[in-house]
């Protein structure tokens, strides 16, 4: 039977501290509050009574409640006072000299049989607990700020912390209300581990110029559903807290993945610490504020080109892929010749783009007479000489190197002059395909993202060889069908699976390296960081094989030992568990 615990210290009230002890007086419970001085503790008062008061205001709390909240808080300057609580959780700052000091002292005071946790977000808890004549009671619980909003916390067992503590903690954080993950003692336990890894991703391809700020952003949102973008996020962590969490996890994991970007330190020492100093990666109106303001210089990432006319637009393939960019292109007015190897396969293809467009109208999402229209400009073909005339072929075949080239030569017999000639890769090197004509100025990537008549993002992929022109024809070509175009050079996966997959990859050597469990891991970034999935469901959606292939392909071109792929993944793919297409995944779905 998991202990009660009626009464909890909290040690440090700046802002986590505050919202801890708000979280801990809401559910009831009576808190000893500790700071350092007075000043401290009118300032974490201040916190708490702001808090409440917004809580109050939005009809969360009534004043009765509010009143008796803030009574159950009381506030000292002395840990002796903490003599009889029956949990400590410290907040200070993040800083191992000055937790190892805290813990030292509150070994002390407290009793024998107390709990001593740490809301270290980043720190050894194992390095914490050795401070102590009591490691197997120390724990980590890392709240999520801000702590009365955010239902997530990670429960932190060390080696040598003993299993009724883990499962005390468990049954406490849901006695708050929170969703608790258990996890090893590892740099960054799981969400930042899985986070902040990414982000510093993020950081080094802005650092290098291959893509702007915003669409890095959009990218990711458009591309993945994420509610922000990696270089708004740090602006709102704050750079130099982001900076902490990486050194921390760095010296921890050495993983080269998790140093930081130099960009961080410079931004740093020049005062860009994002939203708080009023300026990070982006502008704000104020300090605190998360208004970006315009900027004077053009950062985005439109190309200074005239794009050239496209009226007609071939699409080459007969797959989901295809059948849908050829929806896209129909339904925005455009004459679209949809080549396939047979007529049989080419009139298959047609059927797919009927279908998708009565779906439509049955949702109420078209109507009847323009579904019929966009059907009408989609006109299936068989040989390449068929699109001698478009303005622009779109290829989506197979993701095969050779498959590619070899529709590119064909294409650059068979169409007219002037045309640009995309293609749908989402990891191949476009340049490739462009090798294979005798126009490579004119070839460029157009990553569409599947369902392509739903998916907002198209990543347009220059090479070294793409003419200005041509890119802002695919600029242009997007935003007229509807879609959110962002830019980037051709490197292995893009923007969107360079960020993404490498997380991915990531998160199965968490759960290969046995610090959490799967399902603790997607409920730590859905609820802790706010994604729409969490990794092991997105890699069973995805199909586990297509992720692997996506790994190597980042693997081969970067040689960055971080991006190996984990053997975990391997071993599921050779054993045919390649996720909800086959039934068993990560998950079992029979």
């Amino acid at each position: 039977m998991a202990r009660e615990f009626s009464s909890v210290g909290v040690v440090g009230l700046g802002t986590m501290g505050a919202g801890i002890a708000e979280v801990l007086a809401r559910s009831g419970l009576d808190v000893v509050a500790v700071e350092v001085d007075d000043t401290g503790i009118t300032r974490g008062r201040g916190h708490l009574e702001h808090s409440t008061a917004r809580a109050v205001a939005k009809g969360k709390l009534t004043e009765d409640d509010r009143a008796a909240l803030l009574g159950r808080v009381r506030c000292t300057t002395s840990l002796a006072e903490l003599a009889d609580v029956d949990l400590v959780i410290e907040a200070v700052p993040e800083s191992l000299e000055l937790k190892a000091d805290v813990f030292t002292q509150l070994d002390k005071v407290i009793r024998p049989d107390a709990i001593l946790a740490s809301n270290t977000s980043s720190l050894s808890v194992t390095e914490i607990g050795v401070h102590t004549s009591r490691p197997g009671k120390v724990v980590g619980l890392h709240f999520f700020n801000p702590a009365p909003v955010l239902n997530f916390v990670e429960v932190v067992r060390t080696v040598v912390t003993e299993p009724d503590v883990v499962t005390d903690v468990v049954a406490f954080a849901r006695r708050l209300g929170k969703e608790p993950v258990v996890t090893g003692d590892r740099a960054g336990f799981i969400a930042n581990a899985l986070l902040f890894g990414y982000l510093n991703h993020a950081v080094r391809m802005y650092e290098s110029r291959y893509a702007t700020r915003e669409d890095l952003d959009a990218a990711m949102r458009f591309g993945c559903g994420y509610p922000m973008g990696p270089l708004a996020l740090l602006d709102l962590i704050g750079l130099d807290t982001a900076y902490e969490i990486l050194e921390s996890m760095y010296r921890q994991s050495r993983n080269r993945l998790h140093a930081p970007a130099p960009l961080l330190k410079q931004m740093i020492t020049a005062g860009l610490l994002g939203r708080k100093s009023g300026r990070g990666f982006y502008p704000y109106q104020a300090p605190d504020s998360p208004v970006v303001v315009e900027e004077t210089a053009a950062t985005s990432s439109t190309v200074d080109a005239t794009p050239r006319a496209v009226r007609t637009v071939g699409v080459v393939g007969t797959g989901t892929m295809a059948t849908g960019i050829a929806e896209v292109f129909a339904k925005r007015g455009f004459d679209v010749v949809l080549r396939a190897r047979s007529e049989e396969k080419a009139q298959a293809a047609l059927g797919k783009v009927g279908k998708s467009l009565d779906r439509q109208v049955k949702k109420g999402r078209l109507t009847a007479e323009d579904a019929a229209a966009a059907l009408e400009r989609v006109r299936p073909a068989v040989e390449f000489a068929e699109l001698a005339d478009v303005d622009l072929v779109v290829e989506a075949v197979a993701e095969d190197l050779e498959v590619k080239r070899a529709v590119f030569a064909a294409l650059d017999e068979a169409v007219k002059p002037g045309a640009v000639l995309a293609t749908t890769t989402s990891s191949l090197p476009v340049i490739e395909c462009a090798a294979a004509t005798s126009r490579p100025t004119e070839v460029v990537g157009l990553h569409f993202f599947n369902p392509a008549p739903v998916m907002k993002l198209v990543e347009v992929v220059h090479t070294i060889a793409t003419a200005p022109e041509v890119v802002a024809t695919a600029h242009e070509v997007c935003r007229s069908v509807g879609k959110h175009p962002v830019h980037c050079g051709d490197r292995a996966g893009f923007i969107v699976n360079a960020l993404l997959f490498p997380y991915l990859n990531d998160a199965v050597k968490m759960l290969e390296a046995h610090y959490a469990e799967a399902a603790d891991i997607d409920t730590a970034m859905k609820v802790g960081c706010g994604l729409p999935m969490g990794p092991f469901e997105l890699l069973d959606v995805v199909g586990l094989d297509v992720s692997l292939a996506i790994q190597r392909t980042l693997y081969n071109e970067f040689r960055e030992a971080g991006f190996s792929p984990a053997p975990l993944l391997e071993h599921l793919v050779t054993a045919g568990r390649l996720g909800r297409k086959t039934g068993k995944g990560f998950r079992d779905y029979t």
